[in-house]
């Protein structure tokens, strides 16, 4: 900083000299006291809050007896599973308050590598939101699948030191951390020498694999679904993610564990949130309402949407209200509804009453489109040559992304092949490889899923983003994959060979270039005609829920283009079960 900007935040805060902006007649909310300061005007300058009191301001904005709180930080979300780009997430987040976000581009960089960063780098320029980034470190997530890339310690070395990354994204495979596997020990070591944060990722851990997972320095944790586990984590020095996505929502299980003692180790996440969900009910001020709903304190509410997360991610410069930090302000209407009325970044308004302001510049996006390399395809690769009619079969579970591992008696043609049965909930799931023309096929039973005719097709499929697909024949299963191949990736709907609805996705299979609002109504259309025309359970959402049947690291039972994957035990398990031998 120069002197001379020095010496004008100076003579701002010290009332000598207008402020640029001055917001009054706001009430302020500390979140350091956790205190409300009433009817004070707040001074900016240069992007920068000067001093909370009495100012005067070359602009002045009347705050109307509004309440100033901090701007909202989310502490982990993948701008992918929003189906939008960044510049277009930023539109749709800052109206409810967002201004920074701690992003995660896994999705993104296990399809197109690291030219995929650069991408989301690059893009997040054309927003006002604080896109802050943390390097993928599972590409793959496992050795059990293929993705499009392959990011070892070596490739981490450059990116790492980027200002624009904080540290290590979500280190998904634990076992790996609790073993010390040699390459995982690297990549640690990678963020370790750089002086960056760890996230971590570690369902169901405990005890002494929990200590070794932690001893890593790795920091925070969001896929914590009870009390318990959150306990365990924040015993252990970590930050507790609390997420309320679009898929997953902890939030409320949670809040029931939030104490004065340990709410400053609670932080509010997204990790995945759909425009439909963000349109519908909002941002993390959905979650500001749903943590006074269950009873939190307001303000320790917005402490966990701000200061927290801040401080948890090295944002010395943010995450209150207060002389010297960004203007990064929200004004909200009540500490209940936390309607957000307008939104200040660096001190410019940059939404008003639920409009994003500023004209979004979105950049070249050449990089990761054209990103199929399927060898091979047809339908005879998707044929089951079953040896037992007693299989496993994944189960869906009701309300996450956890699955169980079933048994079912199924009926088999001469050749093996599993045959469809209407009044059976059960159907063949298929992984097509996407990326490396492998030629992979690898095909298994999923139950509760309710689809009757038709099938599904997505290249959404965590997290190496292969195809995955699900119907009740052969014929409509390939011809969906056939099509969402043609169309550049998305998600497809198919009857009777026929195209009922589709949304091309044509950034690396998982992004659209339209705006939110049309993702959203599109997705809208395709869950009913998912429901209505081909069957799929109501209770079940028909595109997320399938986009988590390859993901290898969430018990119990996935599907990866390598086979049926047993994620308790860590290892493939052959479709049929082994029957017990008689004694």
């Amino acid at each position: 900083m120069e002197k001379a900007a020095l010496k004008r935040r100076i003579e701002v805060a010290a009332g000598r000299v207008a402020a640029d902006l001055v917001i009054k007649h706001c009430h302020v909310v500390d979140v350091y006291t956790g205190t409300i300061r009433e009817d004070q005007s707040i001074a900016i300058v240069d992007g920068i809050i000067a001093g909370i009191g009495d100012y005067q301001g070359k602009q002045e904005i009347d705050g109307k007896g509004q309440y100033a709180v901090p701007g909202f930080i989310d502490g982990h979300i993948h701008i992918e599973s929003s189906y939008v780009t960044p510049e277009e997430i930023g539109r749709l987040l800052v109206p409810h308050g967002g201004t920074t976000i701690l992003a995660d581009p896994h999705e993104i960089v296990n399809v197109c590598g690291l030219a995929g960063l650069h991408y989301m780098m690059e893009a997040a320029k054309g927003t006002k939101l604080d896109i802050r980034f943390m390097l993928p470190s599972c590409v793959p997530a496992t050795p059990f699948e293929h993705a499009g890339a392959v990011i070892d310690a070596k490739a981490m070395e450059h990116p790492i030191r980027d200002e624009r990354i904080l540290g290590l994204a979500e280190f998904m495979n634990y076992p790996g951390v609790i073993y010390a596997d040699d390459a995982v020990l690297d990549k640690l070591l990678v963020a370790i020498e750089a002086g960056k944060l760890i996230d971590g990722h570690s369902p169901g851990l405990a005890g002494n694999d929990l200590n070794a997972y932690t001893v890593c320095g790795i920091h925070t944790d969001h896929e914590c679904s009870t009390v318990e586990e959150m306990f365990d984590r924040i015993t252990r020095g970590m930050y507790v993610l609390l997420r309320q996505g679009s898929a997953c929502h902890n939030l409320r299980t949670l809040l029931k564990g939030v104490t004065p003692a340990n709410s400053r180790r609670c932080v509010l996440c997204s990790d995945d949130r759909q425009p439909e969900t963000i349109l519908s009910l909002g941002h993390l001020d959905n979650h500001l309402q749903i943590c006074v709903e269950e009873g939190l304190d307001p303000i320790t509410a917005i402490q966990m949407a701000s200061l927290n997360a801040a401080e948890c991610f090295g944002l010395r410069d943010r995450g209150a209200i207060a002389p010297g930090l960004r203007a990064d302000v929200v004004l909200v209407d009540n500490l209940r509804d936390f309607t957000v009325k307008r939104v200040f970044i660096e001190g410019e308004e940059v939404a008003r009453d639920g409009i994003y302001l500023p004209e979004v510049q979105f950049c070249d996006n050449t990089a990761v489109r054209g990103s199929f390399h399927v060898k091979d395809f047809s339908e005879e690769k998707l044929k089951l040559k079953l040896q037992s009619d007693r299989v496993h079969v994944i189960d869906i579970l009701p309300g996450g992304v956890v699955t169980g591992k079933g048994v079912a008696q199924v009926s088999r043609t001469q050749e093996g092949d599993f045959v469809y049965q209407p009044e059976e909930d059960l159907v063949k799931v298929a992984v097509v490889e996407r990326h490396q023309n492998t030629g992979n096929v690898a095909v298994a039973l999923l139950r509760g899923y309710g689809i009757r005719e038709g099938a599904v097709a997505l290249s959404i499929a965590h997290d190496s983003h292969n195809i995955i697909t699900v119907g009740t024949s052969d014929q409509d299963m390939a011809f969906a994959v056939e099509q969402l191949i043609a169309q550049g990736g998305g998600i497809v709907l198919v009857k009777d060979q026929a195209v009922i609805n589709a949304m091309p996705m044509v950034l690396g299979g998982l992004m659209s270039d339209q705006s939110g609002q049309w993702v959203s109504e599109t997705l809208k259309r395709i869950h009913e005609d998912a429901y209505v025309q081909l069957g799929v359970y109501r209770e079940v959402e028909p595109v997320m829920t399938l986009c988590f049947m390859s993901l290898a690291v969430i018990p119990e039972l996935k599907l990866t283009d390598m086979g049926l994957f047993d994620v308790a035990s860590f290892s493939f398990i052959p479709l049929e079960v082994e029957e017990a031998p008689n004694l």
